[in-house]
Protein backbone atom coordinates (compact mmCIF):
# COMPACT_ATOMS: atom_id res chain seq x y z
CA UNK A 1 0.00 0.00 0.00
CA UNK A 2 1.51 3.22 -1.27
CA UNK A 3 0.99 7.27 0.65
CA UNK A 4 -1.53 7.78 -1.76
CA UNK A 5 -3.76 4.74 -0.55
CA UNK A 6 -3.40 6.31 2.98
CA UNK A 7 -4.43 9.42 2.09
CA UNK A 8 -7.87 7.62 0.51
CA UNK A 9 -8.04 5.61 3.59
CA UNK A 10 -8.66 8.64 5.64
CA UNK A 11 -10.67 10.46 3.45
CA UNK A 12 -9.09 11.46 0.27
CA UNK A 13 -10.42 14.55 -0.39
CA UNK A 14 -12.56 15.29 2.38
CA UNK A 15 -13.21 18.34 4.67
CA UNK A 16 -10.13 18.58 5.74
CA UNK A 17 -8.25 18.90 2.18
CA UNK A 18 -10.93 21.91 1.92
CA UNK A 19 -9.81 23.54 4.91
CA UNK A 20 -6.63 23.31 4.45
CA UNK A 21 -6.50 24.41 1.08
CA UNK A 22 -8.61 27.34 2.13
CA UNK A 23 -6.55 28.57 4.74
CA UNK A 24 -3.32 27.88 2.82
CA UNK A 25 -4.96 29.48 -0.48
CA UNK A 26 -5.82 33.01 0.90
CA UNK A 27 -2.64 34.51 1.98
CA UNK A 28 -1.74 33.87 -2.16
CA UNK A 29 -3.95 36.81 -2.50
CA UNK A 30 -1.93 39.06 -0.67
CA UNK A 31 1.22 37.77 -1.92
CA UNK A 32 0.44 39.46 -5.23
CA UNK A 33 -0.23 42.71 -3.79
CA UNK A 34 2.76 42.84 -1.91
CA UNK A 35 4.99 41.64 -5.59
CA UNK A 36 2.87 44.86 -7.25
CA UNK A 37 2.31 46.97 -4.47
CA UNK A 38 4.95 49.33 -5.77
CA UNK A 39 2.94 50.31 -8.58
CA UNK A 40 1.07 52.19 -6.67
CA UNK A 41 2.59 52.75 -3.60
CA UNK A 42 5.41 54.22 -5.40
CA UNK A 43 3.29 55.60 -8.66
CA UNK A 44 5.37 58.95 -9.83
CA UNK A 45 2.62 61.88 -9.64
CA UNK A 46 2.79 65.18 -12.32
CA UNK A 47 5.47 67.15 -10.46
CA UNK A 48 7.64 70.30 -10.99
CA UNK A 49 9.62 72.62 -9.40
CA UNK A 50 8.29 74.50 -6.20
CA UNK A 51 7.78 78.32 -6.57
CA UNK A 52 10.36 80.42 -5.56
CA UNK A 53 9.37 83.21 -3.17
CA UNK A 54 8.25 85.92 -5.19
CA UNK A 55 9.38 89.47 -4.41
CA UNK A 56 8.82 91.33 -7.29
CA UNK A 57 6.34 94.42 -7.57
CA UNK A 58 5.15 92.34 -10.81
CA UNK A 59 3.52 89.99 -8.50
CA UNK A 60 0.89 92.07 -7.03
CA UNK A 61 -1.35 92.27 -10.39
CA UNK A 62 -1.23 88.71 -11.52
CA UNK A 63 -1.44 86.57 -8.05
CA UNK A 64 -4.98 85.25 -8.14
CA UNK A 65 -5.54 85.48 -11.60
CA UNK A 66 -2.91 83.82 -13.70
CA UNK A 67 -1.10 80.67 -12.49
CA UNK A 68 2.81 81.44 -11.25
CA UNK A 69 3.71 78.51 -12.94
CA UNK A 70 3.98 80.19 -16.33
CA UNK A 71 6.76 82.51 -14.67
CA UNK A 72 8.98 80.19 -13.10
CA UNK A 73 8.57 77.04 -14.87
CA UNK A 74 9.39 76.44 -18.21
CA UNK A 75 7.83 74.19 -21.17
CA UNK A 76 8.92 70.84 -22.67
CA UNK A 77 8.63 69.81 -26.10
CA UNK A 78 4.60 68.80 -24.97
CA UNK A 79 3.89 71.87 -23.64
CA UNK A 80 3.44 70.61 -20.21
CA UNK A 81 5.51 71.72 -17.54
CA UNK A 82 9.60 70.58 -17.39
CA UNK A 83 9.61 68.04 -14.08
CA UNK A 84 12.87 68.99 -13.51
CA UNK A 85 14.11 72.29 -14.31
CA UNK A 86 13.06 75.97 -13.25
CA UNK A 87 13.89 79.98 -14.51
CA UNK A 88 16.93 81.62 -13.11
CA UNK A 89 15.04 84.52 -12.38
CA UNK A 90 10.97 84.98 -13.12
CA UNK A 91 10.32 85.78 -16.33
CA UNK A 92 7.27 88.26 -16.26
CA UNK A 93 6.77 89.25 -19.88
CA UNK A 94 5.72 85.50 -20.63
CA UNK A 95 2.26 86.22 -19.08
CA UNK A 96 1.65 89.06 -21.98
CA UNK A 97 -1.26 87.89 -23.84
CA UNK A 98 -0.07 88.35 -27.15
CA UNK A 99 3.04 86.47 -26.56
CA UNK A 100 3.62 82.84 -28.23
CA UNK A 101 6.72 80.62 -27.48
CA UNK A 102 7.33 77.06 -28.53
CA UNK A 103 9.93 76.16 -26.22
CA UNK A 104 11.24 78.28 -22.91
CA UNK A 105 13.47 75.82 -21.58
CA UNK A 106 16.32 77.64 -24.20
CA UNK A 107 16.29 80.33 -21.75
CA UNK A 108 18.38 80.21 -18.73
CA UNK A 109 17.39 77.37 -16.37
CA UNK A 110 18.62 75.62 -13.32
CA UNK A 111 17.86 72.43 -11.14
CA UNK A 112 14.90 72.52 -9.06
CA UNK A 113 15.78 74.19 -5.80
CA UNK A 114 13.08 74.57 -3.14
CA UNK A 115 11.64 71.45 -3.98
CA UNK A 116 8.91 70.66 -5.87
CA UNK A 117 5.33 70.60 -6.14
CA UNK A 118 3.19 67.18 -6.63
CA UNK A 119 -0.29 66.59 -8.26
CA UNK A 120 -2.08 64.64 -5.55
CA UNK A 121 -5.37 64.51 -7.24
CA UNK A 122 -4.54 60.83 -7.72
CA UNK A 123 -2.57 59.86 -5.17
CA UNK A 124 -2.64 61.52 -1.60
CA UNK A 125 0.95 60.56 -0.57
CA UNK A 126 3.31 58.12 -2.44
CA UNK A 127 7.01 57.03 -1.63
CA UNK A 128 8.15 58.98 -4.21
CA UNK A 129 6.29 62.42 -2.68
CA UNK A 130 7.81 61.47 0.82
CA UNK A 131 11.17 61.24 -0.23
CA UNK A 132 11.61 62.95 -3.36
CA UNK A 133 12.45 60.65 -5.27
CA UNK A 134 12.56 62.85 -8.45
CA UNK A 135 14.68 64.01 -11.71
CA UNK A 136 17.99 63.51 -9.85
CA UNK A 137 16.65 60.72 -7.61
CA UNK A 138 14.45 58.72 -9.99
CA UNK A 139 16.10 55.55 -10.38
CA UNK A 140 15.61 55.26 -6.51
CA UNK A 141 11.86 53.55 -7.38
CA UNK A 142 13.85 50.78 -9.40
CA UNK A 143 16.43 50.11 -6.69
CA UNK A 144 13.83 49.44 -4.16
CA UNK A 145 11.32 47.49 -6.24
CA UNK A 146 15.17 45.35 -7.19
CA UNK A 147 15.86 45.33 -3.03
CA UNK A 148 12.46 43.62 -3.03
CA UNK A 149 12.93 40.93 -5.13
CA UNK A 150 16.42 40.59 -4.08
CA UNK A 151 14.99 39.82 -0.77
CA UNK A 152 12.66 37.41 -2.11
CA UNK A 153 15.73 35.71 -4.06
CA UNK A 154 17.25 35.35 -0.29
CA UNK A 155 14.65 33.69 1.20
CA UNK A 156 14.29 31.06 -1.60
CA UNK A 157 17.46 30.05 -0.83
CA UNK A 158 16.92 30.11 3.39
CA UNK A 159 13.89 29.28 3.74
CA UNK A 160 13.79 26.39 0.66
CA UNK A 161 16.37 24.58 2.75
CA UNK A 162 15.11 25.67 6.53
CA UNK A 163 11.64 23.88 5.19
CA UNK A 164 13.51 20.76 4.55
CA UNK A 165 15.23 20.56 7.98
CA UNK A 166 12.34 21.92 10.52
CA UNK A 167 9.52 21.02 8.65
CA UNK A 168 6.48 23.46 6.10
CA UNK A 169 4.73 24.25 9.17
CA UNK A 170 6.88 25.75 11.13
CA UNK A 171 8.50 28.01 8.59
CA UNK A 172 5.15 28.89 6.79
CA UNK A 173 4.31 30.15 10.41
CA UNK A 174 7.28 31.91 11.31
CA UNK A 175 6.77 33.30 7.23
CA UNK A 176 3.80 34.72 8.22
CA UNK A 177 4.95 36.78 10.88
CA UNK A 178 7.46 38.11 9.60
CA UNK A 179 5.93 39.06 6.29
CA UNK A 180 3.05 40.75 9.08
CA UNK A 181 5.63 42.47 10.98
CA UNK A 182 8.17 43.76 9.03
CA UNK A 183 5.15 44.81 6.06
CA UNK A 184 3.67 46.76 9.03
CA UNK A 185 7.60 48.39 10.05
CA UNK A 186 6.86 49.14 5.84
CA UNK A 187 4.29 51.29 6.22
CA UNK A 188 5.96 53.49 8.98
CA UNK A 189 9.33 54.17 7.52
CA UNK A 190 11.25 57.14 8.93
CA UNK A 191 13.42 57.27 5.78
CA UNK A 192 14.01 55.49 2.30
CA UNK A 193 16.93 53.23 3.45
CA UNK A 194 14.61 52.17 6.17
CA UNK A 195 11.86 51.33 3.68
CA UNK A 196 13.90 49.16 1.78
CA UNK A 197 15.44 47.16 4.56
CA UNK A 198 11.48 46.46 5.57
CA UNK A 199 10.76 45.60 1.93
CA UNK A 200 13.97 43.31 1.71
CA UNK A 201 12.97 41.36 4.91
CA UNK A 202 9.05 41.49 3.62
CA UNK A 203 10.69 40.21 0.16
CA UNK A 204 12.17 37.28 2.51
CA UNK A 205 8.86 36.04 3.62
CA UNK A 206 6.79 35.71 0.45
CA UNK A 207 8.76 32.36 -0.42
CA UNK A 208 8.68 31.57 2.42
CA UNK A 209 5.21 31.50 2.31
CA UNK A 210 5.07 30.62 -1.38
CA UNK A 211 7.08 27.66 -1.29
CA UNK A 212 5.76 25.68 1.91
CA UNK A 213 2.14 26.62 1.16
CA UNK A 214 2.61 24.45 -2.32
CA UNK A 215 4.03 21.87 -0.30
CA UNK A 216 1.56 21.32 2.47
CA UNK A 217 -1.04 21.35 -0.28
CA UNK A 218 0.62 18.80 -2.69
CA UNK A 219 1.53 16.55 0.61
CA UNK A 220 -1.53 16.34 1.53
CA UNK A 221 -3.60 16.11 -1.60
CA UNK A 222 -4.51 12.75 -3.52
CA UNK A 223 -2.53 12.36 -6.85
CA UNK A 224 -5.36 12.81 -9.21
CA UNK A 225 -6.41 16.30 -7.59
CA UNK A 226 -2.93 18.03 -7.49
CA UNK A 227 -3.51 19.58 -10.73
CA UNK A 228 -6.81 21.12 -10.34
CA UNK A 229 -5.83 22.23 -6.77
CA UNK A 230 -2.64 23.65 -8.16
CA UNK A 231 -4.71 25.71 -10.56
CA UNK A 232 -6.85 26.93 -7.56
CA UNK A 233 -4.70 27.92 -6.13
CA UNK A 234 -2.73 29.70 -8.78
CA UNK A 235 -6.13 31.99 -9.62
CA UNK A 236 -5.75 32.69 -5.94
CA UNK A 237 -2.48 34.90 -6.98
CA UNK A 238 -4.21 36.13 -10.07
CA UNK A 239 -7.59 37.32 -8.12
CA UNK A 240 -4.86 38.88 -5.95
CA UNK A 241 -3.76 41.27 -8.59
CA UNK A 242 -6.85 42.64 -9.71
CA UNK A 243 -7.99 42.37 -5.96
CA UNK A 244 -4.90 44.81 -5.28
CA UNK A 245 -6.21 47.35 -8.17
CA UNK A 246 -9.77 47.88 -5.70
CA UNK A 247 -7.72 48.78 -2.47
CA UNK A 248 -5.29 51.11 -4.16
CA UNK A 249 -8.44 53.36 -5.74
CA UNK A 250 -9.66 53.14 -2.72
CA UNK A 251 -6.55 53.87 -0.34
CA UNK A 252 -4.55 56.40 -1.69
CA UNK A 253 -1.76 57.32 0.82
CA UNK A 254 0.64 54.84 0.37
CA UNK A 255 1.37 54.25 4.04
CA UNK A 256 -1.83 53.34 4.91
CA UNK A 257 -2.20 51.13 1.76
CA UNK A 258 1.03 49.14 2.79
CA UNK A 259 -0.44 48.92 6.35
CA UNK A 260 -3.79 46.90 4.81
CA UNK A 261 -2.07 44.55 2.58
CA UNK A 262 0.23 43.78 5.87
CA UNK A 263 -2.08 43.51 8.69
CA UNK A 264 -3.82 40.19 7.30
CA UNK A 265 -0.94 37.98 7.62
CA UNK A 266 -1.12 38.49 11.72
CA UNK A 267 -4.59 36.47 11.62
CA UNK A 268 -2.98 33.82 8.84
CA UNK A 269 -0.33 33.15 11.62
CA UNK A 270 -2.89 32.91 14.03
CA UNK A 271 -4.81 30.53 11.40
CA UNK A 272 -1.79 28.44 10.60
CA UNK A 273 -0.89 27.00 13.74
CA UNK A 274 -4.20 24.80 13.30
CA UNK A 275 -2.51 23.55 9.73
CA UNK A 276 -0.63 19.56 10.54
CA UNK A 277 2.92 19.20 9.54
CA UNK A 278 3.14 17.01 6.54
CA UNK A 279 3.24 13.43 7.01
CA UNK A 280 5.37 12.89 4.54
CA UNK A 281 8.03 15.27 5.56
CA UNK A 282 7.97 13.12 9.07
CA UNK A 283 8.33 10.19 8.06
CA UNK A 284 11.48 11.02 6.09
CA UNK A 285 13.15 13.01 8.87
CA UNK A 286 11.74 9.52 10.96
CA UNK A 287 9.25 11.06 13.36
CA UNK A 288 7.09 8.19 12.18
CA UNK A 289 5.05 8.27 15.85
CA UNK A 290 4.12 12.29 14.89
CA UNK A 291 3.05 11.05 11.24
CA UNK A 292 0.45 8.66 12.50
CA UNK A 293 -1.09 11.56 14.83
CA UNK A 294 -1.43 13.91 12.44
CA UNK A 295 -3.06 11.24 9.76
CA UNK A 296 -5.54 10.24 12.61
CA UNK A 297 -6.47 14.17 13.28
CA UNK A 298 -7.00 14.02 9.32
CA UNK A 299 -8.92 10.63 9.74
CA UNK A 300 -10.95 12.48 12.41
CA UNK A 301 -11.56 15.60 10.84
CA UNK A 302 -12.75 13.70 7.39
CA UNK A 303 -14.99 11.79 10.01
CA UNK A 304 -13.12 8.43 9.01
CA UNK A 305 -12.23 7.99 12.77
CA UNK A 306 -11.97 3.85 12.71
CA UNK A 307 -9.93 4.20 9.56
CA UNK A 308 -7.52 6.15 11.44
CA UNK A 309 -7.65 4.06 14.19
CA UNK A 310 -6.04 1.27 12.00
CA UNK A 311 -3.29 3.05 11.45
CA UNK A 312 0.80 2.13 12.91
CA UNK A 313 3.86 3.22 12.66
CA UNK A 314 4.74 -0.21 10.96
CA UNK A 315 1.62 0.78 8.67
CA UNK A 316 3.33 3.73 7.88
CA UNK A 317 6.85 2.85 6.83
CA UNK A 318 5.51 -0.18 4.95
CA UNK A 319 3.53 2.19 2.81
CA UNK A 320 6.68 4.53 2.25
CA UNK A 321 9.39 2.36 1.64
CA UNK A 322 10.17 3.63 -1.47
CA UNK A 323 10.38 7.48 -0.23
CA UNK A 324 12.61 5.77 2.55
CA UNK A 325 15.09 4.10 0.82
CA UNK A 326 14.97 7.22 -1.63
CA UNK A 327 16.39 9.34 0.99
CA UNK A 328 19.52 7.31 2.26
CA UNK A 329 21.03 8.68 -0.71
CA UNK A 330 22.49 12.29 -0.96
CA UNK A 331 22.01 14.36 -3.90
CA UNK A 332 23.48 18.10 -4.05
CA UNK A 333 22.83 21.05 -6.34
CA UNK A 334 26.05 19.61 -8.82
CA UNK A 335 23.68 17.03 -9.91
CA UNK A 336 22.04 19.12 -11.68
CA UNK A 337 25.20 19.51 -14.09
CA UNK A 338 27.39 16.18 -13.20
CA UNK A 339 25.71 14.38 -16.79
CA UNK A 340 25.10 16.22 -20.55
CA UNK A 341 21.42 15.77 -20.58
CA UNK A 342 20.86 16.96 -17.08
CA UNK A 343 23.05 19.71 -18.11
CA UNK A 344 21.07 20.46 -21.31
CA UNK A 345 18.01 20.32 -18.76
CA UNK A 346 19.21 22.77 -16.36
CA UNK A 347 20.48 25.13 -18.85
CA UNK A 348 17.61 25.53 -20.82
CA UNK A 349 14.95 25.52 -18.36
CA UNK A 350 17.27 28.60 -15.79
CA UNK A 351 16.93 30.64 -19.50
CA UNK A 352 12.95 29.86 -19.59
CA UNK A 353 12.06 30.62 -15.94
CA UNK A 354 14.64 33.53 -15.81
CA UNK A 355 13.45 35.22 -19.36
CA UNK A 356 9.87 34.58 -18.23
CA UNK A 357 9.73 36.02 -14.87
CA UNK A 358 12.24 38.95 -16.18
CA UNK A 359 9.61 40.12 -19.09
CA UNK A 360 7.21 39.81 -17.01
CA UNK A 361 7.80 41.82 -14.11
CA UNK A 362 9.01 44.64 -16.55
CA UNK A 363 5.76 44.88 -17.85
CA UNK A 364 3.74 44.45 -14.72
CA UNK A 365 5.76 46.96 -12.46
CA UNK A 366 5.82 49.52 -15.64
CA UNK A 367 1.61 50.71 -15.54
CA UNK A 368 2.03 54.11 -16.17
CA UNK A 369 3.84 53.75 -19.25
CA UNK A 370 0.76 52.13 -21.16
CA UNK A 371 -2.03 55.53 -19.95
CA UNK A 372 -3.07 57.56 -17.18
CA UNK A 373 -5.72 55.26 -15.17
CA UNK A 374 -3.39 52.73 -13.35
CA UNK A 375 -5.80 51.34 -11.83
CA UNK A 376 -7.89 49.95 -14.87
CA UNK A 377 -4.53 49.16 -16.46
CA UNK A 378 -4.02 46.46 -12.96
CA UNK A 379 -7.22 45.12 -13.33
CA UNK A 380 -6.57 44.33 -17.38
CA UNK A 381 -3.43 42.88 -16.59
CA UNK A 382 -4.28 40.78 -13.88
CA UNK A 383 -7.90 39.19 -15.29
CA UNK A 384 -5.69 38.25 -18.80
CA UNK A 385 -3.94 35.79 -16.59
CA UNK A 386 -7.59 33.71 -16.40
CA UNK A 387 -7.94 33.16 -19.61
CA UNK A 388 -4.02 32.69 -20.16
CA UNK A 389 -3.80 30.19 -17.92
CA UNK A 390 -6.33 28.07 -18.94
CA UNK A 391 -5.38 28.06 -22.52
CA UNK A 392 -1.81 27.36 -21.51
CA UNK A 393 -3.15 24.02 -19.32
CA UNK A 394 -5.48 22.95 -22.60
CA UNK A 395 -2.58 23.21 -25.09
CA UNK A 396 -0.45 21.27 -22.86
CA UNK A 397 -2.64 18.67 -22.74
CA UNK A 398 -3.77 18.37 -26.16
CA UNK A 399 -0.23 18.95 -27.70
CA UNK A 400 2.29 19.43 -25.53
CA UNK A 401 4.53 20.98 -23.12
CA UNK A 402 7.50 22.33 -25.38
CA UNK A 403 5.06 24.18 -28.50
CA UNK A 404 3.28 25.59 -25.05
CA UNK A 405 6.44 27.23 -23.66
CA UNK A 406 7.90 28.07 -27.34
CA UNK A 407 4.78 29.60 -28.56
CA UNK A 408 3.74 31.63 -25.46
CA UNK A 409 7.62 33.02 -25.19
CA UNK A 410 7.85 33.34 -28.81
CA UNK A 411 4.33 35.57 -28.81
CA UNK A 412 4.96 37.52 -26.02
CA UNK A 413 8.54 38.85 -27.16
CA UNK A 414 6.92 39.74 -30.66
CA UNK A 415 3.80 41.93 -28.69
CA UNK A 416 6.48 43.51 -26.30
CA UNK A 417 8.89 44.22 -29.49
CA UNK A 418 6.35 45.60 -31.24
CA UNK A 419 5.25 48.29 -29.00
CA UNK A 420 8.60 49.10 -30.07
CA UNK A 421 7.15 50.60 -33.40
CA UNK A 422 3.76 51.95 -31.69
CA UNK A 423 3.79 56.13 -31.17
CA UNK A 424 3.19 56.57 -27.08
CA UNK A 425 -0.28 58.85 -28.29
CA UNK A 426 -1.91 55.11 -29.32
CA UNK A 427 -2.37 54.44 -25.79
CA UNK A 428 -5.08 51.98 -26.61
CA UNK A 429 -2.97 49.73 -28.94
CA UNK A 430 0.10 50.20 -26.88
CA UNK A 431 -1.68 48.25 -24.11
CA UNK A 432 -3.59 46.00 -25.92
CA UNK A 433 -0.08 44.58 -27.05
CA UNK A 434 1.39 45.02 -23.68
CA UNK A 435 -1.51 42.99 -21.78
CA UNK A 436 -1.50 40.07 -24.72
CA UNK A 437 2.57 39.78 -23.89
CA UNK A 438 1.47 39.72 -20.43
CA UNK A 439 -0.56 36.93 -20.79
CA UNK A 440 1.46 35.13 -22.99
CA UNK A 441 4.01 35.52 -20.22
CA UNK A 442 1.64 33.93 -17.78
CA UNK A 443 0.72 30.90 -19.85
CA UNK A 444 4.56 30.32 -20.00
CA UNK A 445 4.93 30.49 -16.23
CA UNK A 446 2.16 27.92 -15.86
CA UNK A 447 4.15 25.73 -18.47
CA UNK A 448 7.28 26.19 -17.26
CA UNK A 449 6.31 24.96 -13.59
CA UNK A 450 5.19 21.78 -14.46
CA UNK A 451 7.76 21.00 -17.45
CA UNK A 452 10.30 21.48 -15.01
CA UNK A 453 8.70 18.77 -12.72
CA UNK A 454 7.75 16.29 -15.39
CA UNK A 455 11.82 17.10 -16.53
CA UNK A 456 13.65 16.39 -13.40
CA UNK A 457 13.82 12.77 -12.14
CA UNK A 458 12.39 12.48 -8.64
CA UNK A 459 16.07 12.31 -6.72
CA UNK A 460 16.91 15.76 -7.75
CA UNK A 461 13.41 17.58 -8.85
CA UNK A 462 13.51 19.78 -5.70
CA UNK A 463 17.25 20.90 -6.22
CA UNK A 464 15.79 21.49 -10.25
CA UNK A 465 12.75 23.67 -9.06
CA UNK A 466 14.99 25.49 -6.85
CA UNK A 467 17.52 26.60 -9.40
CA UNK A 468 14.33 27.55 -11.55
CA UNK A 469 12.73 29.51 -9.11
CA UNK A 470 16.08 30.87 -8.27
CA UNK A 471 16.94 32.24 -12.09
CA UNK A 472 13.11 33.19 -11.95
CA UNK A 473 14.08 35.62 -8.68
CA UNK A 474 17.32 37.28 -10.41
CA UNK A 475 14.67 38.08 -13.53
CA UNK A 476 12.73 39.61 -10.83
CA UNK A 477 15.93 41.44 -9.30
CA UNK A 478 17.08 42.93 -13.29
CA UNK A 479 13.92 43.64 -14.14
CA UNK A 480 13.11 46.71 -12.56
CA UNK A 481 17.60 47.83 -13.55
CA UNK A 482 17.06 47.66 -17.39
CA UNK A 483 14.12 50.28 -17.14
CA UNK A 484 16.75 52.66 -16.07
CA UNK A 485 18.23 52.04 -19.78
CA UNK A 486 15.57 54.62 -21.23
CA UNK A 487 17.93 57.39 -19.94
CA UNK A 488 19.73 56.79 -22.59
CA UNK A 489 17.45 55.20 -25.59
CA UNK A 490 14.00 55.38 -24.89
CA UNK A 491 13.08 52.24 -26.32
CA UNK A 492 15.91 50.32 -24.94
CA UNK A 493 14.05 48.44 -22.18
CA UNK A 494 11.51 46.79 -24.49
CA UNK A 495 14.16 45.33 -27.15
CA UNK A 496 15.97 44.00 -24.15
CA UNK A 497 12.15 43.13 -22.51
CA UNK A 498 11.52 41.14 -26.16
CA UNK A 499 14.65 39.91 -27.06
CA UNK A 500 14.86 37.46 -23.45
CA UNK A 501 11.89 35.65 -24.40
CA UNK A 502 12.84 35.19 -27.90
CA UNK A 503 16.32 33.77 -27.24
CA UNK A 504 14.91 31.67 -24.74
CA UNK A 505 11.81 30.22 -27.45
CA UNK A 506 14.41 29.06 -29.35
CA UNK A 507 16.60 27.83 -26.50
CA UNK A 508 13.58 25.46 -25.21
CA UNK A 509 13.36 23.70 -28.96
CA UNK A 510 15.90 21.47 -27.59
CA UNK A 511 14.27 20.25 -24.87
CA UNK A 512 12.31 16.76 -25.11
CA UNK A 513 8.48 16.29 -24.74
CA UNK A 514 6.82 14.88 -21.92
CA UNK A 515 3.45 14.56 -22.77
CA UNK A 516 1.80 11.72 -21.60
CA UNK A 517 5.57 10.09 -20.41
CA UNK A 518 5.62 8.53 -17.07
CA UNK A 519 7.60 10.62 -14.04
CA UNK A 520 11.71 9.27 -14.64
CA UNK A 521 12.93 8.52 -10.88
CA UNK A 522 16.72 8.51 -11.35
CA UNK A 523 19.18 10.42 -13.48
CA UNK A 524 19.88 6.96 -15.17
CA UNK A 525 16.66 6.86 -16.82
CA UNK A 526 16.86 10.63 -18.30
CA UNK A 527 19.85 9.73 -20.01
CA UNK A 528 18.57 6.15 -21.19
CA UNK A 529 15.11 7.86 -22.51
CA UNK A 530 17.41 10.81 -24.38
CA UNK A 531 19.27 7.65 -26.07
CA UNK A 532 16.16 5.97 -26.74
CA UNK A 533 14.66 9.65 -28.32
CA UNK A 534 18.13 9.54 -29.93
CA UNK A 535 17.60 6.00 -31.95
CA UNK A 536 14.19 6.72 -33.01
CA UNK A 537 14.76 9.84 -34.87
CA UNK A 538 17.83 7.95 -36.47
CA UNK A 539 15.04 5.44 -37.29
CA UNK A 540 12.71 7.79 -38.63
CA UNK A 541 15.46 9.87 -40.89
CA UNK A 542 16.75 6.89 -42.32
CA UNK A 543 13.09 5.18 -43.27
CA UNK A 544 12.21 8.39 -45.03
CA UNK A 545 14.58 8.01 -48.05
CA UNK A 546 13.75 4.38 -48.41
CA UNK A 547 10.33 4.72 -48.46
CA UNK A 548 11.17 7.53 -51.34
CA UNK A 549 13.38 5.29 -52.96
CA UNK A 550 10.28 2.71 -52.24
CA UNK A 551 7.92 4.88 -54.04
Amino acid sequence: MAFADLLEQVGGVGRFQIINVLLLSLPVLFLANHNLLQNFTAAIPKHHCRLLPVDDANASWVAGSVKLEKVFIPLDRSYQPERCLQYTKPQWWLLESNFTVTNTTEMDTEPCKEGWTYDRSEFSSTVITEWDLVCGQKTMKQIGQSIYMAGVLVGAIVFGSLSDRFGRRTILIWSHMQLAVMGVCAAFSYNFVSYCVFRFMTGMAIPGIGLNTMCLVVEWIPTRMRTITGAFIGYFYTFGQIFLAGLAYAIRDWRLLQLIVSLPFFIFFLCSWWLPESARWLILTKKPEQAVRMLKKVAKINRRHEEGEKLTTEVLKSSMQKEVAASEFTYTAADLVRTAVIRRISFCLSLAWFSTSFSYYGLAMDLQSFGDNIYLIQVIFGAVDIPAKLIATTVMCSIGRRITMNASLGLASLAILANIFVPKDMQILRTSLAVFGKGCLASSFTCVFLYTTELYPTVIRQSGQGLGQTMARVGGIVAPIVKMTSEYVSSLPLIIYGAAPLVSSIVTCFLPETKDQPLPETIKEVEERNQLHKVQKIEENVDIPMFKNAC
